[in-house]
């Protein structure tokens, strides 16, 4: 026993200053990163056109931002593509951490795995701060049009239009999805520039919705503009009691197994949600310090506050959680990663 003692108490000697020198060298790395952003720029890269939920989760984050990594904080909007133009800007812009951005996670998977055409990164390869909000997808419709639920558009008589980005995003990616599951007779026109424009088409009864995030449709909603008639999720949510889930419905319409995978793998794509990443390989202590001061700012009681003054969710995971989602999202049942290849590449 006094052997035993003896050798663990060497052990313990031997790794406290151990311990230590990794913590004080942790520490000192920290330092460094925060010395080279002090007074330093950094460059949030919105890959959407002002206005939309995107730009502004960005400009809600980016004063707290400023506040704990004491840079200036310049926000980009560079759109195109739905969303993919960004998210490359994103990942080939010069790897010395002075450049950020938040995107669609969601769309970046599925457009990775269908191989679309101008996708350049790898969805794994970003570094991750951390995620603002998962989103609670939902369909929304124009009060003034000629649906008031998801049972008259299930019943519809004719063929009715619905908006969506670019081939490939999560607007035009969830509405398919929703048409497959449910058999909707519906005409998805992609093309447009953005979640606002969008808007504006369905105020002009140019179209009958858009799938989107609640978080982007809210305001909307609350003007009484728009109603929400179908939502992603397995229960329905406090804030659209009246809106059934695409479980629920899947479940009322007896839609079969293979289908009922699909709706499960959206349901993971939705998981991702808003990541804000840097491009891969910048040095390894300006991103711990980057992933600290994310945390810091979405956890900051003021910037919660004015998150929940303004309808905006914030469902915070970290930059290591963060990581592990991207990676459980794209493994799916072959038979769902084939239907999310064929509806991305437009096939469906």
């Amino acid at each position: 026993m006094k052997n035993t003692l003896f050798r663990t108490a060497t052990a313990l000697a031997v790794m406290i200053p151990t311990l230590f020198m990794a913590g004080q060298s942790q520490a000192e790395d920290l330092s460094a990163a925060e010395a080279f952003y002090d007074g330093n720029t950094i460059n949030w890269i919105v890959p959407y056109s002002p206005g939309g939920g995107y730009d502004e989760y960005s400009r809600l984050i980016i004063p707290y931002f400023e506040k704990y990594t004491g840079a200036r904080v310049r926000l980009q909007n560079n759109p195109g593509a739905g969303g993919m133009r960004g998210a490359n800007d994103i990942y080939r812009a010069p790897k010395d951490g002075l450049t950020v951005g938040i995107v669609n996670g969601s769309a970046l998977v599925t457009n990775q795995l269908a191989d679309i055409e101008g996708a350049i990164y790898e969805f794994e390869n970003y570094g991750f701060l951390g995620r603002m909000v998962a989103d609670q997808r939902v369909l929304a419709i124009s009060t003034t049009g000629e649906f008031d639920t998801i049972e008259e558009m299930l019943e519809a008589g004719s063929t009715f239009k619905i908006g969506a980005t670019g081939l490939g995003g999560s607007t035009y990616v969830d509405a398919l999805v929703a048409g497959e599951l449910f058999n909707l007779d519906q005409d998805i026109i992609h093309g447009f520039d953005s979640s606002s424009v969008i808007r504006q088409a369905m105020l002009r009864r140019d179209i009958v919705g858009m799938w989107g995030s609640y978080g982007s449709a809210i305001q909307d909603v609350e003007d009484g503009m728009q109603k929400i008639v179908l939502q992603s999720g397995q229960e329905r949510t406090d804030a659209i009691p009246d809106a059934p889930t695409v479980l629920e419905l899947a479940e009322r319409m007896q839609v079969g197994d293979e289908k009922m995978a699909v709706l499960r793998a959206w349901q993971g794509l939705n998981d991702v949600g808003r990541p804000v990443v840097t491009p891969p390989g910048i040095p390894a202590d300006r991103l711990a310090f980057l992933q600290r001061a994310f945390e810091q700012a979405m956890n900051d009681p003021e910037m919660i506050e004015e998150a929940q003054s303004s309808g905006r969710d914030l469902t915070f995971a970290n930059g290591e959680r963060m990581a592990q989602i991207a990676t459980d999202a794209a493994v799916m049942p072959e038979s769902a990663e084939a239907f999310f290849v064929e509806a991305v590449a437009g096939g469906i």
